[in-house]
């Protein structure tokens, strides 16, 4: 079955960095676009960035532009996600999903699978 394990997640300063992966497993990655989204305490979920099929075009949410960067390694069947300049806003349950359609990048239902979330604390 397909699975999407995300790591990297945990407790930083404001300021700092992490560094999320995402590894799938049981299908076939390079067909699948790939997006992270978030959700935080008490709030909705939220879409953070997309990676088209071959790594070519990238969206992020304004909130993060220039701060984090997706890329993904279809050798190693891996989505990343670099946050840098962390601020404790970003604290949040990051999960990634596949999509497998053409379909808006930003919107949940757009997604066929997903992870079970990495949790990221920022303090302040």
């Amino acid at each position: 079955q397909v699975q999407l394990v995300e790591s990297g997640g945990g407790l930083v300063q404001a300021g700092g960095s992490l560094g999320l992966s995402c590894a799938a497993s049981g299908l076939t990655f390079r067909n699948y676009a790939m997006g992270w989204f978030r959700q935080a305490p008490g709030k909705e979920r939220e879409f953070v960035a997309a990676i088209n099929w071959g790594g070519g075009s990238l969206y992020y949410t304004g909130s993060v532009e220039g701060r984090f960067t997706i890329s993904r390694d279809n050798a190693k069947n891996t989505v990343y996600l670099q946050m840098n300049s962390l601020k404790p806003e970003d604290t949040a349950v990051y999960y990634c999903a596949a999509r497998s359609r053409v379909s808006h990048y930003g919107a949940e239902e757009s997604y066929d699978y997903w992870g079970q979330g990495t949790q990221v604390t920022v303090s302040s």
